[in-house]
């Protein structure tokens, strides 16, 4: 079951959730790798900002902006939340504007 996350209503839905899952892609290695790190991010000017995730993921990020921020779900049987977006690195920092949403959990 899949419930849309509009960029909107982001900030009453990220009040749900705590720890989330950042996935970037390794375009070098052959096969691609995601790599999968815990972030903690917070909300701004309608980004996510996700502090000092790593270096490798920033330099993921930097090859291919496509990324994916996965929470999930508090309580057993409870909603996931995922949003895709578009990853900008300030410094050691990643600024994603999320394009997608959903909050999801198996049917």
């Amino acid at each position: 079951m899949s419930i849309k996350v509009e960029p909107d209503d982001l900030p009453r839905v990220l009040g749900d959730f705590d720890a989330g899952y950042l996935l970037t892609v390794d375009p070098v290695g052959s096969p691609a790798r995601v790599k999968v790190v815990s972030v903690r991010p917070s909300l701004a000017d309608g980004r996510l900002v996700i502090t000092r995730p790593g270096r490798g993921s920033i330099a993921n990020a930097r090859a291919n902006p496509a990324v994916t921020v996965v929470w999930p779900p508090r309580e057993p049987g409870g909603m996931s939340l995922i949003v895709d977006g578009s990853a900008e690195c300030e410094g050691e920092d990643l600024r994603v504007t999320p394009a997608s949403g959903v909050l999801h959990k198996p049917a």
